[in-house]
């Protein structure tokens, strides 16, 4: 494994701890006496549709923006890796703005791991394509993106759908 390799892996596994805590902070938290609801507006009945909803747009970012499918979606035969790159990351941050409205209706920690989830995948995308040769071509970038999340093991996009998926349960009940 070269020097390339583990930096790659070793950005993934930093990646996977830091969601891994945000998520184990969310579960070993003890129950207050009282119930105090962690998403805003939590105890009115009438904003509980729009706090679903958001916990919904936010888990399909969350898929959207993994690597394989930002590939899926994205990629062109002929395209060159800074084309790939410049692509995907254009498509993260749009998604991104499109539902940054959404932050009201979930809890700090749900918002935290979501954002943390688009700039870690941002760096990752980055990161790899500065090393690959100016004129690489885009399955080049894909095949080392697609190895990265793979050697990582658990990915971190699941992580934060995890964290979603439980917040968003817990408002059901």
């Amino acid at each position: 494994m070269n020097s390339q390799q583990l930096l790659y892996v070793a950005l993934a596994i930093g990646v996977i701890a830091i969601l891994y805590m945000t998520v184990r902070d969310m579960f070993m938290k003890k129950k207050p006496a009282a119930p105090a609801p962690e998403a805003p507006h939590a105890a009115n009945p009438a904003v509980l549709p729009l706090q679903l909803q958001a916990y919904e747009r936010l888990a399909l970012y969350v898929d959207r923006i993994t690597p394989q499918s930002l590939i899926g979606r994205i990629y062109q035969t002929g395209m060159s890796a800074v084309d790939m790159q410049i692509s995907m990351v254009q498509s993260i941050k749009a998604e991104y703005e499109h539902n940054i409205t959404q932050q009201i209706y979930v809890s700090a920690t749900t918002w935290e791991a979501v954002k943390t989830l688009k700039e870690q995948t941002i760096s990752v995308i980055n990161q790899i394509a500065v090393q690959l040769p100016p004129d690489a071509p885009a399955l080049e970038l894909n095949r080392q993106l697609l190895e990265v999340f793979l050697q990582a093991g658990e990915s971190p996009a699941e992580l934060t759908a995890q964290i979603i998926n439980a917040e968003a349960k817990r408002l059901m009940r």
